[in-house]
């Protein structure tokens, strides 16, 4: 069903909008029925099956307004930009045709596919297929086999319907892999005698173990003042990639690399991301660069921005960097060192300056040859990570102030700033109430004292049963960062002036940057009237991305818990409903769902929404969010991404509150409330899954 918003920030434009165009996005129902869902718009404009016009669920379009009275209804007049032109499903023949018919949730037409368009695809095969062109007037679109599936490889076909589910198509087209094949692999000397060469300073890399695509390095030298002269090379993506062709646009689209647990879709072909860009070892390369010289107090003294030539002496993985910061030894151990207690005094500088010290954990699937998980692997941000994360961070806000001072006719430059804005009261007031039940004080008169209260609360909670739930809840009540060009500042991080430099490899937001400097450099600056409207875009993709990496780690917890049904684990409440609670299980970080109907043999359970909790109306019993509770695993359903628990009452839970904890992943003692079915599929509630923005490792540097 289409949206009713009622919130009294949109405006409503309901009135008088007969004969009008507005531009939004189909979201066509089960049941057929569309809803352009228009910004800013009350209410969502009905659209009726035959005048979609050719546009398909979550395509940008345009809707001229036909009718009024207690809903808007309208008609689609253009597509703007198709959400995705690629689809999995089946091939039917005919003598001389076939058709496609796609698998979706969503009511969708056949593509007519012509025989020459069948790649060597059969009758009742399952393939990939993109949509070639839709007329108006066509009753159907033709499309064409890109490539044929296996159905021996079910993960592969599930982690490509993720990504084109998200409107991330799974290669590139011809024109942009042409213009890609056209870049030359060499660089010319004329190139290099345009930019700064820093060649013969120590350079170095510090990535993951498995990673290809090293978009950023340091360099480092001692000057004869004294001071450290320290570079932040980040690959010069915007050298190659030049604007408005075949490849920049494609790039554009995407906006995003998309991370998955057993591959990577990138942004740019591979070539260009692994080889020509990637700051390899021992191979010059073609840099944009952020130089700053410091002093042994971390204090930046002076600055310099703009194209540079590197050359890259080592390689380290994080594990190697970790290993000479705590063994204080190996190669170039006094280098990494310095930039290690350079980087620990940024990061205690930035806390004490307003930005915000939640913790974070990645969690990685050990995967077999076929993508099948068997294992899964924790991993705690080291100093190791926090070094590279520092001086990137350093980067993007010495580039995002240096833009910002610019003018352009008395008007600030359209820039793409990475903007977070400060917490809203409504939903801080809850947090507030809830973190006083454990005794935590909170001052929210200002954002700085905000700031202040979150971090003393992260401290006094380390260690303590509520931590968790009291770092989950506190993000939620953050803003989400995104692209624009209002700056605000970025509240997380505590500062002013921020933006996107360093990772123009997988991110687009950082190709734009780099342009925009470059012009300020020339002295020669266009402005970009469509910024805000790009800006726009890339939050969009950024946001479909991480839905994308979400579906994807549920889809690998699901089938490694496939393996463990029946099984018991320990595990913390993660969120609560009134249809019953999620639980995280704590070695393996799987979230799976109780239904309230399970524990209806106990007793019947009222959500208490102000107190994260499921109460028992006769026992009294608490299922409060962070609560260790013991559940097991009922079911395991990979084709809706969803597990199923039942909680287990172990010895003495009925008298005490005081659950014990055997060992995870064994048979309990004690016994599963009910036997569950497998329950309708639910998402959580949007409340309960939003994040704020914080430093990560790579992938994600900063």
């Amino acid at each position: 069903m289409g949206r009713k918003n009622n919130s009294k920030k949109k405006h409503n434009k309901s009135n008088g909008s007969e004969g009008k165009t507005f531009k939004g996005k189909l979201d066509i129902t089960r049941s057929g029925m569309g809803f352009v869902i228009v910004p800013d718009m009350e209410t969502d404009i009905l659209i009726r099956p035959n005048d979609f016009n050719t546009a398909m669920h979550g395509d940008t379009v345009l809707v001229r307004v036909s009718g009024g009275g207690r809903r808007l209804q309208g008609e689609v007049t253009e597509v703007m930009e198709r959400k995705r032109k690629e689809f999995i499903g089946q091939i039917q023949m005919n003598e001389t045709f076939a058709f496609f018919i796609a698998e979706s949730e969503k009511p969708m037409p056949d593509f007519f596919i012509p025989l020459g368009n069948l790649n060597k695809a059969k009758n009742n095969d399952r393939v990939l297929a993109r949509l070639v062109k839709w007329e108006k007037g066509d009753k159907r679109p033709v499309g064409e086999v890109v490539s044929l599936l296996s159905e021996e490889n079910p993960n592969d076909i599930a982690m490509k319907e993720i990504l084109l589910e998200a409107g991330f198509p799974l290669g590139f087209p011809d024109d942009a892999l042409e213009v890609a094949a056209r870049i030359p692999d060499e660089i010319p000397s004329t190139e290099i005698k345009k930019r700064k060469d820093v060649r013969e300073i120590l350079t170095l890399t510090i990535d993951p173990v498995d990673a290809k695509d090293f978009d950023d390095a340091i360099s480092f030298r001692v000057l004869k003042n004294g001071l450290f002269e320290i570079g932040v090379h980040i690959a010069d993506v915007s050298h190659y990639v030049e604007p408005d062709n075949a490849l920049d646009k494609f790039a554009y689209q995407k906006a995003t690399s998309v991370y998955l647990p057993d591959r990577v879709n990138p942004m740019l072909p591979e070539h260009i991301s692994n080889v020509l860009c990637s700051l390899r070892p021992n191979e010059d390369k073609l840099t944009f660069s952020a130089i700053f010289t410091i002093n042994a107090k971390a204090e930046v003294k002076d600055y310099w921005l703009g194209r540079t030539v590197i050359h890259s002496d080592r390689r380290y993985t994080y594990e190697e960097a970790q290993d000479i910061i705590e063994t204080k030894a190996g190669d170039n151990a006094e280098v990494i060192l310095t930039l290690n207690d350079l980087a620990q005094k940024m990061r205690r500088k930035r806390f004490a300056k307003g930005a915000i010290n939640f913790s974070s954990q990645e969690v990685r699937f050990k995967l077999d040859e076929k993508g099948d998980p068997i294992g899964i692997v924790v991993k705690e941000s080291k100093e190791s990570h926090q070094l590279i994360e520092e001086f990137m961070l350093l980067a993007n806000r010495y580039v995002a102030e240096h833009i910002s001072k610019i003018k352009v006719k008395n008007k600030p430059l359209p820039f793409p700033y990475r903007i977070h804005d400060t917490p809203d009261t409504e939903k801080l007031l809850p947090f507030i109430a809830f973190a006083n039940k454990f005794g935590h004080k909170f001052d929210a008169s200002s954002p700085e004292a905000i700031a202040v209260s979150f971090n003393q609360l992260l401290k006094d909670a380390h260690g303590k049963p509520e931590q968790h739930v009291l770092e989950q809840l506190g993000i939620r009540t953050m803003a989400k960062a995104k692209y624009t060009i209002e700056n605000v500042g970025h509240y997380g991080l505590g500062f002013a002036f921020y933006c996107h430099f360093t990772s123009p490899i997988r991110r687009y937001p950082d190709i734009m940057v780099h342009r925009v400097l470059q012009e300020v450099l020339d002295n020669h600056v266009i402005v970009d009237k469509k910024m805000e409207d790009r800006c726009k875009h890339c939050s969009e993709r950024e946001r479909a991305a991480m839905e994308a990496e979400r579906a994807s780690n549920k889809y690998k917890q699901v089938q490694y818990m496939q393996n463990h049904v029946g099984e018991d684990f320990d595990g913390v409440i993660s969120g609560v409903a009134s249809f019953g609670f999620w639980v995280e299980t704590v070695d393996t970080k799987c979230e799976g769902l109780v239904s309230v109907n399970t524990l209806l043999e106990y007793d019947e359970f009222r959500h208490v929404e102000n107190d994260y909790a499921l109460v028992g109306m006769r026992s009294g019993k608490k299922f409060r969010m962070g609560d260790k509770v013991r559940i097991k695993v009922v079911a395991a359903n990979l084709l809706k991404r969803q597990l199923d628990y039942d909680w287990v009452i172990v010895e003495d839970t009925a008298r005490s509150e005081s659950t014990p904890s055997p060992k995870s992943g064994t048979k309990s003692s004690g016994k599963s409330t009910a036997k569950s079915a497998q329950t309708p599929k639910t998402d959580k509630p949007k409340a309960a899954r939003p994040k704020a923005e914080k430093p990560k490792g790579k992938k994600k540097k900063e």
